[in-house]
């Protein structure tokens, strides 16, 4: 099993990027995909999630409305797409999965304590 996040890169404040996470070794069917990110000094949190067997989503409150988490099954691929970002979206962002077909949400959020599989990070800098 691999996940290989990219997409990131330095970006100004109100503008968009957008984060491929493709995955090998499964397929989207079997697994969910979640989105953290870590900030300096900060605690990995969960972004956003999303299970193709389930079809379902969750995204963190904080950022519904910029934030949508989207799937590409033919390129085995999901997709975070980030609108208006903001200086706070600085983090290093990655993609993991907990090999279940479930969003692992506990208590009303992500739990990166149930990811069995990580990628590596990409920066994302939101900065003028």
């Amino acid at each position: 099993v691999q996940l290989q996040a990219s997409g990131g890169g330095l970006v100004q404040p109100g503008r968009s990027l957008r984060l491929s996470c493709t995955a090998s070794g499964f397929t989207l069917r079997e697994y969910s995909i979640g989105w953290f990110r870590q900030a300096p000094g900060k605690e990995r949190e969960g972004i956003s999630c999303i299970s193709e067997r389930f079809g379902k989503t969750w995204t963190r409150d904080s950022v519904k409305g910029r934030f949508t988490i989207s799937s590409d099954t033919a390129k085995n691929t999901v997709y975070l797409q980030m609108n208006n970002l903001k200086p706070e979206d600085t983090a290093v962002y990655f993609c993991a999965t907990p090999a279940v077909r479930g969003c692992t949400v506990v208590n009303g959020d992500l739990s990166r304590h149930g990811m069995h599989y990580w990628g590596k990070g990409t920066l994302v800098t939101v900065s003028s």
